[in-house]
């Protein structure tokens, strides 16, 4: 039996049962490469699936010990914005810290306490200085966390003093590389592409972690039996799914 850390078994069970996790025949991800499996944070749309998504990072963080470095929980607009805040709300719940959160803008506020500047995030929360805990639902290809540090560069440099990141929480990794294209944009199947994330931690120095990878969630689902969507159904998983799963990761998967 694979051992999981209970907010690791908390949130493959969570994902499973409000169907942010499924299995279907010709799916097809944004970039256009063919999977047999999808996730879907964007499910998670009631208080109830907010709240238990929010409990997941709060266990990660307490465990880790950066409550206590009292960081602020940044996520990004705009499914890491609930995700920031569902996280610091179960951190005061469960009796751990009371952390600020705040999320980014799309754009620059100039009005009411921001006349005069341009600020680019909405609670007031990040000071001079301060510790930054970035949380986000997966990251394939990194490209908004870059720009995420960027609008913190910036907001650093406004403020007089640069913010310490302590690093990048997602809640799944999908465990994927990015697709790779011919010299007229057009996808390349079977073949596996540079490793975002690898690359994101290469170039910005920044630590990035998971609550739970893909291959775990799905081998513990079927370990325990509990019924995820697949082709329209409610079921456990069998055999020839975790299968599938690992086929298509020794295609696109990362290597590491």
């Amino acid at each position: 039996m694979l051992e999981l850390k209970p907010y690791q078994r908390r949130l493959a069970r969570l994902l499973a049962g409000c169907g942010a996790l499924f299995f279907a025949p010709d799916l097809r991800l944004k970039d256009g490469r063919p999977t047999p499996y999808f996730v879907n944070l964007g499910k998670l749309n009631t208080g109830r699936l907010a709240l238990e998504m929010g409990r997941c990072f709060a266990g990660w963080i307490a465990e880790q010990g950066l409550a206590g470095e009292n960081p602020v929980i940044l996520g990004p607009s705009y499914k890491g914005s609930a995700l920031a805040l569902a996280a610091a709300m179960c951190l005061w719940e469960d009796d751990v810290a009371d952390l600020a959160f705040d999320y980014d803008r799309k754009e620059a506020k100039t009005h009411g306490e921001a006349s005069g500047a341009k600020a680019m995030f909405v609670t007031g929360a990040l000071t001079p200085g301060a510790k930054v805990l970035i949380i986000d639902d997966v990251g394939t290809s990194m490209a908004t966390k870059r720009d995420l540090l960027e609008k913190l560069e910036a907001e650093g440099e406004r403020l007089g003093k640069p913010f310490e990141i302590q690093g990048v929480l997602l809640g799944v990794d999908r465990q994927q590389t990015q697709a790779v294209y011919d010299g007229e944009g057009k996808l390349i199947e079977g073949v596996r592409g540079p490793d975002a994330l690898a690359s994101f931690v290469e170039d910005t120095g920044v630590k990035v972690w998971a609550l739970l990878g893909i291959r775990e969630m799905v081998q513990y689902l079927a370990e325990v039996g509990e019924p995820v969507k697949v082709a329209g159904t409610m079921r456990p998983l069998e055999e020839p799914d975790v299968r599938r799963v690992e086929e298509y990761l020794a295609v696109y998967g990362r290597e590491s």
